[in-house]
């Protein structure tokens, strides 16, 4: 179990270093105008193909994974 709680902080680390690019790399269709409550483009949806659907899955993947380290460190401690 040592070798765990030592190793978790530095996985959390990393996790949320993987989670906060792979959120910033993923594409907005709503602009500034669609967030202060404008107008959203007349309601087109976009199906997310390739590369854009590669990131919205490891964003939902990275994420579970962060918090499942964050309640094993909880509990490890």
């Amino acid at each position: 179990m040592t070798i765990i709680a030592k190793i978790l902080p530095y996985l959390q680390i990393i996790l949320s270093i993987i989670l906060i690019a792979a959120i910033l790399l993923q594409q907005s269709s709503a602009g500034v105008g669609g967030a202060l409550g404008g107008g959203d483009g007349g309601g087109l949806y976009n199906t997310r193909r390739g590369f854009e659907k590669f990131l919205f899955f490891l964003t939902i993947v990275v994420g579970i994974i962060l918090v499942a380290s964050s309640f094993a460190a909880i509990f490890i401690k």
